[in-house]
């Protein structure tokens, strides 16, 4: 996953700055919602907060941590203690700087691991929870039989993630791959496939949510907000580079097979 933890090494800082320490996307109520992109990333946030039902001093795994906003959201809001987990020693170094910026480095910390190999003992956490990550996983049902072994028992899940929604038209299959590559998307399905896959790793589903509308606006934001935060990106990319990388939101926003649902489940 070379190719993954060198683009959030690159770009994980200006990403950031997007979204006011988020780099996943963002949650609109509906058309014409005036929320920033930083605001909907915050709604993003609460929408798994809600579907991870853990206590206060519980401890949770944050599978693919980003820069650790979402992470000290958790703890901050439930109590709980949170262990994060990155491919990218950027974002880890960033997540634990903002731990102790904010004060709570002695219940949320962050280091590097591969999902795929978690280097925990089993039955180590009562819930663990993937914000936008999975999707960039080789083998997501490697990542899931991780997360179950790791799970103890009656511990919960909650996941948000890309999802593919039917056969991609012909004129929208340029569009899709662009959007893969670009995005280090490794693993996309249908939301009945990824139900599938958790139920397979051993974990019982409890919710599953489709919120493609609500999620779809903010990647014709991210477009708009990358291109004014250009100075930013430039050194880094290049001007073809960022072209692309622009160009890559703005045809997403518009391939209606791109989706976005929310998972939790629970181990019995």
């Amino acid at each position: 996953m070379t190719d993954i933890s060198q683009m959030y090494d690159q770009l994980s800082d200006p990403f950031a700055g997007l979204g006011a320490g988020n780099i996943h996307l963002g949650y609109f109520e509906g058309p014409g919602d005036p929320a920033t992109l930083a605001e909907a990333a915050d709604r993003l946030t609460e929408q798994l907060i809600a579907r991870l039902p853990v206590a206060r001093d519980h401890l949770v795994l944050d599978v693919g941590c980003g820069v650790g906003k979402p992470a000290l959201r958790l703890a901050g809001d439930l109590g709980v203690r949170v262990v994060g987990v990155s491919i990218s020693e950027t974002q880890i170094g960033i997540a634990n700087e903002a731990a102790r910026a904010a004060g709570l480095a002695d219940r949320v910390s962050f280091r590097y691991a591969d999902a795929m190999r978690l280097p925990f003992a089993d039955a180590s956490f009562d819930g663990v929870w993937a914000m936008e990550s999975l999707h960039h996983m080789t083998d997501r049902p490697q990542a899931l039989r991780e997360v179950a072994r790791v799970l103890r028992h009656g511990g919960v899940l909650s996941i948000a993630d890309f999802v593919q929604l039917g056969p991609v038209h012909e004129q929208d299959q340029e569009a899709m791959t662009a959007f893969r590559s670009g995005g280090g998307v490794h693993t996309l399905t249908g939301i009945a496939e990824y139900e599938a896959e958790i139920a397979d790793a051993g974990l019982t589903l409890t919710s599953s949510s489709d919120i493609s509308a609500n999620v779809r606006p903010s990647m014709m934001g991210t477009a708009e907000a990358i291109r004014g935060a250009a100075d930013a990106f430039l050194p880094l990319m290049g001007e073809e580079g960022l072209r692309r990388l622009i160009d890559n939101f703005e045809r997403a926003a518009t391939v209606p097979q791109i989706g976005y649902a929310l998972f939790a489940a629970r181990r019995s």
